[in-house]
């Protein structure tokens, strides 16, 4: 944090709060003193992260055109004809929703031979020492509703389960594996001739996967020793002597919660900037007591690299006593924290 400047700025629902240089100068020493002090190990969490994909339109595209003169020119649909060694082709859907949540992408996978392995293969079929389906390179790129890019998985396997070989943006550092795609409409089997542009128009296949995911690292409340790094407007810690109140504004220190705009570095790798401040990239929401709340304000703390600023209102019906808070980056959930609400003056 830049502690030379005559004004420090902060964000705060979509306004800018000044404060005279001495003042910010205390809150950033005193803020800085409460960041860089010992972290308590919070929860660690071994579950898993559940992700349960919904993909339409799947056509497998089978390549078995000699002609390349003739690939993708046919509006179509033209079937594929029979499977034959050998060949390879493509797989692609539309990714429509997470956990039952809308969103945009494209899942495609692409296989060197649709030629199953069998242990008593038939003519034309591999032989091997079990039955097993073809290989498949799976990538999924999810985008959010409105467009924006959240991350990339890609995974390979065959019939036991696909295991997870690289992630970017919001699903950095994941490992895990997926189930087979489960399908309530089968899938379409065209030829590599037909048109991939008129793929929603002939339509295809409906299912869904199911992902268990082991985070590198889950979105976290910050600790201190005086407890979670939660703080009223005046920056001063929430505690039991000085508790959060129904209605009020509070700050978030959190940790984990992924790259930010607009070169979406792997997190750690760069210091966040200071104005213009750098926005999270993927959604993130604040559980409080089991209800989603709002958030104002995901930030990179300016000159942090993994503390990340949130700002949020506590509700205004919320009763006296301890509160549970819990974070939610980008489907990935972390540990809860407790902090004291009082009563409202």
């Amino acid at each position: 944090m830049r502690l030379g400047s005559t004004r420090s700025v902060f964000v705060h629902a979509g306004a800018r709060e000044t404060t005279s240089h001495l003042e910010a100068t205390m809150k950033r020493f005193f803020l800085l003193a409460l960041l860089s002090a010992p972290v308590i190990v919070g929860q660690v969490m071994d579950d898993p992260i559940v992700l349960k994909v919904d993909v339409e339109n799947r056509v497998l595209y089978r390549n078995n055109v000699s002609d390349v003169s003739k690939l993708g020119k046919e509006p179509g649909p033209v079937a594929a004809t029979e499977n034959i060694p050998f060949v390879s082709g493509l797989n692609i859907g539309d990714i429509v929703a997470i956990n039952g949540e809308p969103v945009k992408g494209i899942w495609s996978y692409s296989y060197i031979h649709t030629t199953p392995f069998r242990k008593a293969p038939q003519a034309g079929q591999f032989i091997a020492d079990a039955d097993q389906s073809a290989i498949v390179f799976c990538t999924w790129q999810i985008y959010a509703e409105d467009g924006t890019f959240l991350g990339v998985i890609s995974d390979s396997g065959a019939g036991q389960g696909h295991s997870i070989t690289g992630t970017l943006a919001a699903f950095f550092g994941l490992s895990g594996a997926h189930s087979e795609m489960g399908m309530t409409t089968p899938a379409r089997v065209a030829t590599t001739a037909e048109d991939p542009a008129k793929r929603r128009i002939h339509g295809g296949g409906k299912g869904s996967t199911t992902f268990h995911l082991y985070p590198r690292v889950r979105p976290a409340v910050h600790s201190t020793p005086n407890g979670p790094a939660v703080f009223h407007s005046d920056f001063s810690q929430v505690t039991a002597e000085n508790p959060a109140r129904p209605g009020e504004a509070l700050i978030i220190t959190a940790t984990g919660l992924g790259p930010v705009k607009p070169n979406l570095d792997p997190p750690g790798a760069v210091k966040f900037s200071d104005l213009p401040y750098q926005e999270v990239n993927g959604p993130v929401t604040v559980i409080f007591n089991g209800k989603q709340l709002h958030v104002s304000n995901k930030i990179g703390w300016p000159g942090q690299t993994t503390l990340y600023r949130l700002d949020f209102q506590v509700p205004s019906d919320a009763t006296a006593g301890m509160a549970t808070i819990q974070l939610i980056a980008t489907w990935i959930p972390g540990p809860a924290v407790t902090i004291p609400v009082g009563t409202q003056r």
